[in-house]
C-alpha cells in the first residue's frame, strides 16, 4: 500500500522542525504532529503586555557553529543580546559567570594575580582528597567562599536534595575567568530573535502540514501507516511503553506577573542563590529584546520532582538512568523506519544550537537520498 508522506514527525520543537523544514527543501512530503497547542516545543514565545514571553524558561541562542546560526539566520533577525545574569544572595549582587568583577565583589580583589592566590589559597585549607559529593568536589574547584554563596543553595535548589547526597560527577569544572568579562558564553553568535522563537519556527514550517493538538500515541497504528519513515522527537522511553521502567528528569514551574512599572530588577535573568529563597531564579523578559514598554513581566522559575503530566526538562544521567537509557537506545535498532532526535529521544540536555546541528545532520542531501533507497 503507498504512503500518503515520506515523513511523520512526532514533535514540532527545534528538532522537529528543522528536520520537517530540510525535508521539505529537499522535495520531501511531511506531517508534523505535535500534542501542544501551539509549535516550537519549549522555545515558544508569546505576546503578553506587549513584550515577548518565553512561556518554558529563558532561552538564550547562543553558538560556535557558523552553518547553525546561518541556517537559523534565515528564518529570523537576532539582536545583539548577550547573556550576562546576576546572582542575588542574601541581597548581596555578583556577576555571573564566575570572573574578575565576580571575584572583586567577593574579596575586593583587582587583579587576576590577587583573585588566584586567594582561590588557591581556600582551595588547599579545604581540599578533599576523592571527593565523594557534589560539595566536597565544588569546594576543590573554587573554595567555600564561591561554594556557599553561589553554587549550594542553587544547586540544591535544582536538584530537589542537599549538596552531600549529590554525586561529585554533577560538577566536573567550574568556567573560571580572570577578565572582567561578565558575557556568558564565549560563542561568537549570540542574540534573540527579534520577532520570537514561535515566528522563527513557523517561517521554518510554511508550506508543511502541522496538526497540533494532536497525541502521536492516541492512534499510533493510523498515523504510522500514513508515512514511509517516522521521525519521532519525545521521550524515547514512552516509544517503548515504558517497558524497562521511566527514565528520570528534574522538571520547572512558573510563576509569571505583569507589573506596573517599567523595570523591575534590571537584567533579563537574576539567580537567587540562597536556600532560603524558594525559586531558582527570576525572568525580566522585556530585557531579552530591550523593551520600552511602560509595563514589564517577570517569571520566578521554581525547580521540581518530574512526574508525569509534567513537562521532563533536564535528564537526570546518573549511571542508573544513563544505564537505563541505553537499554532504550538498543530497542531503537530494531526500529529501521523510526529514527530517534532530540532531547528527549536522546535523553540529553541540548542546548538550541545543538538541537539544530543534530536535525542538519540528519537532513543531509546523502542521508535524505540513502533512505529513499532502502
Amino acid at each position: 500500500m503507498s504512503k500518503k508522506y515520506d515523513y511523520l514527525i512526532v514533535g514540532a520543537g527545534l528538532f522537529g522542525a528543522v528536520f520537517a523544514n530540510r525535508a521539505h527543501r529537499a522535495g520531501k512530503s511531511c506531517i508534523v504532529l505535535e500534542k501542544r497547542n501551539h509549535i516550537a516545543g519549549n522555545a515558544y514565545t508569546r505576546l503578553e503586555a506587549g513584550i515577548p514571553i518565553h512561556q518554558y524558561g529563558a532561552h538564550i541562542f547562543h553558538t560556535g557553529n557558523r552553518q547553525v546560526y546561518e541556517y537559523l539566520s534565515q528564518f529570523a533577525q537576532f539582536n545583539h543580546y548577550v547573556n550576562s545574569p546576576i546572582a542575588n544572595y542574601k541581597g548581596e549582587i555578583y556577576n555571573l559567570p564566575f570572573n574578575m568583577n565576580t571575584f572583586h565583589q567577593m574579596w575586593g580583589v583587582v587583579t587576576p594575580g590577587q583573585a588566584q592566590n586567594e582561590l588557591s589559597r581556600q582551595i588547599e585549607k579545604h581540599y578533599t582528597e576523592n571527593p565523594q559529593n557534589l560539595e566536597e568536589q565544588a569546594i576543590n574547584l573554587v573554595g567555600p567562599d564561591i561554594y556557599e554563596k553561589l553554587i549550594k543553595g542553587y544547586t540544591e535548589k535544582q536538584w530537589g536534595r542537599p549538596c552531600t547526597q549529590l554525586p561529585s560527577f554533577i560538577i566536573r569544572r567550574l568556567p573560571l575567568r580572570f577578565t572582567y568579562d561578565n558575557n556568558y558564553f564565549n560563542d561568537p553568535y549570540q542574540g534573540i530573535p527579534v520577532d520570537g522563537y514561535t515566528k522563527m519556527v513557523e517561517r521554518m514550517l510554511e508550506g508543511i502540514e502541522v496538526r497540533l493538538q494532536t497525541d502521536y500515541f492516541d492512534d499510533r497504528s493510523y498515523w504510522d501507516s500514513l508515512a514511509k519513515r517516522i521521525v519521532y522527537s519525545g521521550p524515547i522511553d514512552a516509544y517503548f511503553h515504558c517497558c524497562y521502567g521511566a527514565l528520570q528528569y528534574r522538571s520547572l514551574r512558573f510563576e509569571t506577573e505583569v507589573l506596573d512599572c517599567r523595570n523591575y530588577q534590571g537584567n533579563a535573568v537574576v539567580n537567587y542563590t540562597d536556600r532560603e529563597i524558594p525559586f531558582t531564579r527570576m525572568i525580566e523578559h522585556k530585557h531579552f529584546t530591550f523593551g520600552q514598554q511602560p509595563n514589564t513581566v517577570i517569571t520566578r522559575e521554581y525547580s521540581q520532582e518530574w512526574a508525569p503530566g509534567k513537562e521532563p526538562y533536564y535528564p537526570i544521567n546518573d549511571s542508573e538512568n544513563s544505564a537505563l537509557y541505553e537499554k532504550y537506545r538498543l530497542l531503537t535498532e530494531r526500529e529501521p523506519n523510526v529514527l530517534f532526535g532530540g532531547r528527549l529521544a536522546e535523553y540529553q540536555y541540548y542546548d538550541m544550537d545543538k538541537t539544530v546541528e543534530r536535525a542538519l545532520e540528519y537532513t543531509t542531501p546523502e542521508l535524505l537520498s540513502i533512505r529513499d533507497k532502502q
